[in-house]
C-alpha cells in the first residue's frame, strides 16, 4: 500500500489561535475537524504544496513557516506521512474556499474537536509547546 504524503499547517493568528477546517463527510475521515493541507504531488517540495494547498483551501499564503513534527500513521485503508509545519505568518484573510467549515479554536479547546487519529499527536505537541492543556 503506498504512502500519502500529506502538508500540513498549523495556522496561528496573532493571538495564537489555531485555524480548523472540517473534512468533507464524503472523504476519507470525513465530518471530523483537521489541520488544513493536502497532498505533495510527485516531486513538489513540501513548502510549496502547503503553500499551494493554503491558497487552494483558504485564499491564504503563508509568509513564515518552520517545521513542527513528521507523522507516520496507518489507517488500515490508507497509510499517510503527515509533514506538519507552523505557519506563524501568512497573507491574505483566510476564507474557505470549497465551502468547508472553519473555525479559529483556542489551544486549550482543541479537545472539545474530533480529529483523525493521525492529527492526535499534532494536538498533542501544539498543546504542549504553547503549554495550553485544557
Amino acid at each position: 500500500m503506498a504512502q500519502v504524503h500529506v502538508a500540513v499547517g498549523v495556522v496561528l493568528d496573532g493571538a495564537n489561535n489555531i485555524l480548523l477546517t472540517r473534512r468533507a463527510d464524503d472523504a476519507h475521515q470525513g465530518g471530523l475537524w483537521e489541520f488544513p493541507g493536502g497532498k505533495v504531488e510527485a516531486g513538489e517540495p513540501v513548502l510549496e504544496a502547503l503553500a499551494r494547498e493554503l491558497l487552494e483551501e483558504l485564499g491564504i499564503d503563508p509568509v513564515a513557516t518552520e517545521p513542527l513534527i513528521e507523522i507516520h500513521h496507518d489507517y488500515g485503508d490508507k497509510q499517510v506521512l503527515l509533514d506538519v509545519h507552523v505557519v506563524t505568518a501568512f497573507s491574505g484573510e483566510p476564507v474557505p474556499q470549497e465551502g468547508q467549515p472553519m473555525r479559529w479554536v483556542q489551544v486549550a479547546g482543541l479537545d472539545d474537536y474530533d480529529f483523525p487519529a493521525a492529527n492526535v499527536p499534532i494536538v498533542r505537541v501544539v498543546q504542549a509547546r504553547w503549554g495550553l492543556t485544557a
